[in-house]
């Protein structure tokens, strides 16, 4: 079900990733461990459970859309409802398959509202979106014209969503999402014309390191989008949290968008731009049926919302876009 042959020929015809096949199965085959993810087989079998509905049409442009309500049998239905569900919890979407709504915890099509007016066009371009969960914005990508889309995340339960979805969407559309992290992407590769880190800065123990990883991906004049945590305030201000942040254990670094752009020209980018800043909102960030765990407002004092349980400042993310030179 999760089948790289088609992504592995089609790097064949392009000289800049060739290379990287000599080890990409091999890191894809760690990446799918049953001895790293216990529950793989678990996921795989939700993925083998699914059915058979031939999808006549596909809708990545202004949302993302598989088949259409009525394609399936009220059997079929209920089967493909039933073996999503056993890959819970849904985080990044929403998606519409087959009349079959997924209310995921993030309201992703907000953000790429947000980020497509200030992005240069993706026409014909080969893009990278290092962090990109179960791949929403990847298909919203293609949408907006790249020839080829690779995603990267470590999570397998957020690759073995994307191939659910995949699989009535045809395996020849050229957009991929593998199970690494972007240390297993090759160092000064300088292929991409377009990358995506969203929402992945502030989980890094060294900003700056994650920042010249990005720019090792991409080729000569490329862009680089950019979404992340900050605070308000000037030029060298950053919040560094000594314990948690919104609950979450892994946020290192929150800096202003002055310090951000600083760091972005310091890691050799060039025209470094805050495009928007925007509160993260409960309607944005929520518990749903299709995500049961705890949310935004379980992140946030109940007795003052600006600030999380913990008493930093509330989230807020911005969005920068960068090139290399």
């Amino acid at each position: 079900m999760i089948d790289y042959t088609q992504l592995y020929q089609g790097l064949q015809h392009i000289p800049a990733l060739r290379g990287w096949l000599a080890n990409l199965p091999q890191q894809v085959a760690a990446g799918l461990s049953e001895h790293r993810w216990g529950d793989l087989p678990d996921w795989r079998a939700a993925l083998d459970g699914l059915p058979d509905i031939p999808c006549d049409s596909t809708e990545f442009v202004d949302d993302v859309v598989i088949g259409q309500a009525g394609d399936a049998t009220p059997e079929q239905l209920e089967c493909l409802e039933r073996e999503l569900r056993r890959l819970h919890p849904w985080r990044k979407g929403p998606w519409e398959i087959f009349g079959l709504h997924i209310d995921t915890e993030w309201r992703s099509d907000w953000k790429w509202e947000r980020v497509l007016p200030h992005l240069e066009s993706l026409e014909n371009h080969l893009v990278l979106d290092v962090g990109c969960g179960n791949g929403y914005h990847c298909w919203r990508q293609y949408g907006a014209g790249a020839r080829r889309v690779i995603g990267i995340d470590p999570s397998a339960k957020f690759v073995a969503q994307f191939y659910a979805l995949k699989k009535y969407m045809g395996e020849e559309l050229p957009v991929d999402v593998l199970p690494i992290g972007i240390e297993a992407v090759p160092p000064q590769l300088r292929a991409f014309d377009t990358t995506f880190s969203m929402g992945v800065l502030y989980h890094r123990r060294s900003p700056m390191a994650h920042l010249r990883e990005l720019r090792e991906t991409l080729r000569p004049g490329g862009q680089l989008v950019l979404e992340t945590l900050v605070i308000d305030g000037d030029l060298g201000q950053c919040l560094v949290p000594e314990g948690r942040y919104a609950k979450m254990r892994n946020v290192w670094f929150l800096p202003s968008c002055a310090t951000l752009e600083s760091w972005l020209r310091k890691s050799g980018f060039v025209n470094p731009r805050t495009v928007d800043v925007a509160p993260t909102s409960l309607g944005e960030q929520r518990r749903t049926d299709w995500m049961h765990f705890e949310s935004l407002a379980d992140f946030l004092d109940p007795e003052s919302p600006n600030q999380t349980i913990e008493g930093h400042p509330a989230p807020k993310r911005a969005i920068l876009v960068a090139n290399t030179p």
